[in-house]
């Protein structure tokens, strides 16, 4: 995974991690339980609705600033390159006069 530039989205990536592995511990811990209590399950449900949450504002934030991984014609052509941010803008080269 590459470095963010949006301190948000580093934030929310790692919350995802963190959340995604409370949910496997507690889920690993319900494995040999018959049922688990209501407390227990409304925090997987918490845990489900963050996860979501944190997936929901990477993909918007992906969409919005990732360009298109292939290279062929019909795939650029399709693209909508208005929305599109190359975080850095191009230099202009300086002109020389001959």
């Amino acid at each position: 995974m590459t470095a963010d530039s949006d301190s948000h989205i580093a934030w929310q990536r790692a919350q995802l991690k963190k959340l995604r592995a409370a949910l496997r511990a507690i889920e690993a811990d319900q494995l040999g339980k018959a049922n688990c209590g209501r407390a227990t399950q409304m925090t997987i449900d918490e845990l489900q609705r963050k996860i979501g949450e944190s997936g929901r504002c990477i993909a918007e934030y992906e969409r919005r600033t990732r360009r298109p991984l292939a290279t062929d014609l019909g795939s650029l052509a399709s693209v909508s390159w208005t929305h599109w941010n190359a975080n850095m803008p191009m230099a202009k080269a300086p002109r020389h006069r001959a």
